[in-house]
């Protein structure tokens, strides 16, 4: 199986080179690429996951078609039939990993819905007893189902991690109009994603949403519930009051964490041992929740 390191489409502008997405103008819409790039610590490896772009690809227009009764998303075309000639002539390079999508005029914030106390939230209750800057009950366990879900919100920066803020600040930067509806909505979002993992065997810990103004409607932009933007945990051999296994790039993270790199170097290549684990999480949490195998 090829892997997909970067794109470069003959007569096409490419706008923007992400850590896995190549973005393409096509004039009142663009084209993402999913690559099969990974990345940790803000770092983009110099190892490709083979099929980790399909997988995304293929997890995001199924959660777009299932979530479209919440909210509209920017979905136009995720398969080559109907393409301009231009892009139908590249189509093996594009096949299962690209989107046609509408623009958006994007808001610069990332919605994070938390159901469990994991990760940064995890940290954050740890060393305050707070989430997002509110109070949580005391006692609680890494890894614990939170009484409700909690929105909690991220500033998007361009370059390094992106900023935890609170409800405080959102309301104060977007105004408590919109920064209210994007938690309504984000709420909702998630606890329709965790209802259908559930049922899969799958816990969805957190996840974040990305929104954005189409014709004045806000609308929800470029991932949906994958495995890059979501923590999902299996529910069989599930403990609270530890870390618990995701089905995401975890077999990454915990290789780079014990080479003792510096974040700084050039990172390391990855053994084929990780990037085959690291891709079996990819497509289990693919067939799991979608009940089909993926076509690699």
């Amino acid at each position: 199986m090829s892997a997909v390191a970067q794109t470069d489409l003959p007569g096409l502008r490419r706008l923007h080179r992400g850590k896995v997405r190549d973005t393409y103008d096509l004039g009142a819409e663009l084209l993402f690429v999913a690559t099969d790039r990974i990345s940790v610590f803000d770092r983009v490896l110099p190892t490709l996951i083979p099929g980790k772009g399909k997988v995304l690809t293929g997890l995001s227009s199924y959660w777009f078609d299932r979530l479209g009764r919440i909210i509209p998303n920017h979905l136009l075309s995720d398969g080559t039939d109907g393409w301009p000639r231009a892009l139908r002539e590249v189509g093996s390079t594009l096949d299962g990993r690209a989107m046609i999508v509408r623009r958006a005029q994007r808001i610069d914030y990332e919605c994070v819905v938390r159901g469990y106390l994991a990760g940064s939230g995890w940290t954050e209750y740890a060393e305050h007893v707070t989430l997002a800057g509110e109070a949580l009950p005391p006692g609680l366990r890494e890894g614990e189902r939170l009484p409700q879900p909690r929105f909690t919100p991220a500033r998007k920066n361009e370059s390094g991690h992106d900023e935890n803020i609170s409800h405080k600040l959102l309301n104060h930067e977007l105004g408590t109009e919109v920064a209210s509806e994007l938690e309504r909505v984000s709420i909702r979002l998630y606890e329709a994603g965790r209802k259908h993992t559930e049922a899969r065997g799958i816990l969805l810990a957190d996840t974040k949403f990305e929104f954005g103004y189409v014709d004045g409607s806000l609308t929800l932009i470029d991932e949906a519930l994958t495995p890059d933007s979501s923590r999902f945990w299996n529910a069989e051999g599930y403990r609270p009051g530890q870390s618990q296994p995701s089905l995401d790039k975890q077999p990454v993270r915990d290789w780079i964490a014990n080479t003792g790199w510096d974040g700084v170097s050039a990172p390391p290549e990855l053994p084929s041992h990780v990037v085959e684990a690291t891709q079996r999480r990819y497509l289990d949490a693919y067939r799991r929740i979608t009940g089909e195998e993926l076509e690699l």
